[in-house]
């Protein structure tokens, strides 16, 4: 789903506007709330964000009406079990609009399109305004990930954006980048990986009598993978370090990228893998939630690390 949209006319060199006194891109980073972004690196950069929903019972959530990620994690330790859907068009036509009608193109880094159908759901609506606005260009890109690992691309990208660079130079980088975004991560709880559908109800029942921790990977098609399990929470969060350690490729990706970690109410631990990770040589290393709508399929307890290294399978 790695398509630019535009019109068949000859795409012209986008023009280039100061902020700052920094020469700034005329387009605006765009992306979905299941990337995970931290809410201030969104409020600094002013992006706009997509809403993902989730619901518990008839009462949906993701737009004005949202839990915070204790609150969220509580109500399902205590028995409630939420899911989710995906992105509204109407909402998205709406956002795009206003960006379009100030008259700024947009580039928009989209969850896995493997993993929902909110990638299409963008796709869709961008090719309708572009009938409507034949002047402007949209492009929407594929993570081919989740949470922070559609995040780290969010990150680049507005990276990229303040250097100046063009939505196809954005695009081309993010492009070669993508299937360097490792994503690792381990669940506390097999039940909810069952209730949709990731592990079978004996693997369930059996990996939790006996403390078995499993250990998943995003692919390079964007899909969920298991990969293994390990005896125990606390081999479990270790092994993602290790296994970190075994896919780095500093040659092309040193320690000064950015590297991810991410829980669902369950900091404490998050933290210890921060620090392992730290200990490591990284020192650019952020710590974040993981929203309600992705959380919805792995329970409280889970904790992924996020970084560039080599290709995934």
């Amino acid at each position: 789903m790695d398509v630019q949209l535009r019109r068949k006319a000859e795409v012209r060199e986008s023009p280039r506007f100061r902020l700052g006194g920094r020469r700034m891109a005329d387009y605006v980073v765009t992306t979905d709330s299941n990337s995970d972004v931290l809410p201030e690196f969104i409020a600094e950069n002013h992006l706009t964000i997509i809403p993902q929903y989730y619901a518990f019972g008839e009462t949906v959530y993701g737009d004005e009406l949202n839990m915070e990620p204790h609150e969220f994690y509580e109500t399902m330790r205590n028995g409630e079990l939420p899911k989710s859907m995906a992105n509204n068009p109407a909402v998205i036509r709406e956002r795009f609009e206003k960006i379009l009608k100030e008259g700024k193109n947009i580039f928009h880094i989209a969850f896995s399109s493997a993993l929902s159908g909110s990638c299409n759901n963008v796709m869709m609506v961008a090719n309708e305004l572009l009938e409507d606005y034949p002047e402007r260009k949209i492009t929407v890109f594929d993570s081919l990930n989740a949470s922070l690992g559609e995040g780290l691309s969010v990150y680049r990208a507005v990276e990229l954006w303040k250097a100046g660079k063009t939505m196809e130079e954005v695009y081309d980088i993010l492009m070669e980048e993508r299937d360097h975004v490792n994503v690792s991560f381990t669940v506390n709880d097999l039940n909810h990986l069952q209730r949709g559908g990731r592990v079978s109800r004996t693997t369930a029942v059996v990996g939790s009598l006996v403390n078995i921790k499993p250990i998943l990977t995003v692919t390079s098609t964007g899909e969920l993978k298991a990969d293994g399990t390990v005896r125990g929470r606390k081999k479990s969060l270790k092994t993602l370090v290790t296994r970190m350690e075994a896919a780095l490729d500093l040659d092309n990706y040193g320690k000064d990228r950015l590297v991810a970690v991410l829980h669902g109410d369950c900091r404490d631990e998050a933290q210890g893998v921060v620090d392992m990770v730290k200990e490591m040589g990284f020192t650019n290393v952020l710590l974040n939630d993981v929203s309600p709508s992705i959380g919805t399929h792995a329970g409280p307890g889970v904790v992924g690390l996020v970084f560039y290294g080599k290709k995934r399978a």
